[in-house]
């Protein structure tokens, strides 16, 4: 299930790629036009300035504000950013691989063979979307 954080992160990410003027918005609008927290989408916006989609400005006139064009930032990369790893079970994860202690053979595993047809489709979607394409 999509957390609630990753869930407003893409909101708020895509309300910013769906203005017309790239002049930083402040958190109160997103989170007003979102219906989020504002206290919480404050700690989601910090997590995507410090991963490089968003930039700042502090001060009047000041908010968040894409950093790439929309149609340069992958969905891969914010998933891992705001949600961890795309695979649901650490045995099939690229990025960070664990063997599952409970399993004595992974490559005779029923779950590991689900998992990674779950994670090849995943990835399959992520990665033929940019925010570009969640654009309204």
């Amino acid at each position: 299930m999509l957390s609630k954080k990753t869930k407003y992160g893409l909101k708020a990410l895509t309300y910013l790629a769906s203005m017309d003027s790239k002049e930083p918005v402040q958190i109160a609008e997103i989170a007003k036009h979102e219906n989020i927290s504002q206290k919480f989408l404050e700690s989601i916006l910090l997590t995507l300035r410090r991963n490089g989609f968003l930039g700042s400005k502090k001060g009047k006139g000041g908010g968040y504000y894409l950093i790439k064009s929309p149609d340069e930032i992958q969905m891969t990369t914010v998933m891992r950013v705001l949600e961890g790893p795309i695979a649901m079970v650490p045995c099939v994860s690229l990025n960070f691989y664990e063997k599952c202690e409970d399993c004595p053979n992974q490559d005779q595993c029923s779950v590991n063979k689900l998992m990674l047809k779950v994670r090849d489709a995943n990835l399959e979607v992520y990665r033929n979307n940019t925010l570009a394409d969640l654009i309204p």
